[in-house]
């Protein structure tokens, strides 16, 4: 599940570090009318576990969702945001230079960003670890938008260098993987 809408989608801004991203830049009101919506009309199998992000606006998100399930919830800080460098807290219009880096190598390292390649190791391992750990559980992992459209890709054994070939995950979209 991607996180809802947040206030740094609201204001248009890079959010990828912990140092920004763990106590500010939670959920805006749109982000929680959304879950409000998708947790009311959730055609999925409940989940017996919830992972997330420790970014406030994946807590959020996973608060509010584990609420709704009365589960309890667990941070999982391989779900974290990819790290953005020197673009943190710049304008997300800087999204779009990144992917096309990405396009051409998926190990690129510009302006400080984590590597599609190191993104995807590390969801990668969590989905490892969690396929080993667990027999039929219905695992809800609550992350961010290119993490997961990343995981996404490579779950689908897809180059990494085309994960923004993925259709694009919405703000509170949840994507069934698995059974």
């Amino acid at each position: 599940m991607r996180h809802g809408h947040s206030q740094a989608n609201q204001q248009g801004l890079i959010i990828s570090h912990p140092d920004n991203g763990l106590d500010a830049f939670g959920l805006s009101t749109l982000g929680q009318a959304q879950l409000d919506e998708v947790i009311a009309e959730w055609p999925w199998p409940a989940p017996t576990h919830i992972l997330h992000s420790d970014f406030l606006r994946t807590t959020e998100t996973a608060e509010r969702v584990a609420r709704h399930f009365g589960l309890a919830m667990a941070p999982e800080l391989r779900l974290r945001e990819r790290g953005f460098g020197s673009l943190e807290r710049q304008a997300d219009s800087h999204y779009p230079r990144v992917w096309a880096l990405d396009a051409e190598d998926p190990q690129h390292g510009e302006y400080g960003v984590e590597s599609v390649a190191s993104v995807a190791a590390r969801l990668q391992a969590v989905i490892d670890e969690l396929e080993e750990a667990h027999r039929d559980a219905t695992i809800l992992l609550v992350s961010h938008g290119d993490p997961l459209q990343i995981l996404l890709t490579a779950l689908g054994g897809r180059a990494l260098s085309q994960h923004r070939q993925q259709t694009p995950l919405m703000p509170a979209s949840v994507t069934q993987v698995g059974r």
